[in-house]
């Protein structure tokens, strides 16, 4: 067992899969929400049962969706002004070479 987390498994990273991360997120988002408005009018059917927590996930997944949103707006603004510096594969100047 030791030797299958001391490293003698090595292989190359596969290529990062890219698409429309920001549409995918801010679909996400907005499934999460809907669920939320959804369940939202059985409050007291869900709170004599004790699943509330259905309706809070709902609306935690709508608040880290946001942050979410934030989040991959700035990677990609990032990533399109790295482009724009001459640099085609997409990372900023100051990275390390690998």
């Amino acid at each position: 067992m030791a030797g299958l987390f001391s490293g003698s498994f090595k292989h190359e990273a596969p290529e990062p899969l890219e698409g429309p991360v920001i549409a995918t997120t801010v679909g996400g988002t907005i499934v999460w929400f809907v669920l939320f408005l959804v369940q939202l009018p059985f409050y007291g059917w869900l709170d004599d049962h004790g699943h509330t927590w259905w309706l809070w996930t709902c609306l935690a997944g709508t608040g880290l969706g946001c942050v979410g949103i934030w989040y991959v707006r700035r990677r990609d603004a990032a990533i399109r002004r790295a482009a724009g510096a001459g640099r085609p594969d997409g990372r900023s100047p100051a990275a390390p070479a690998d």
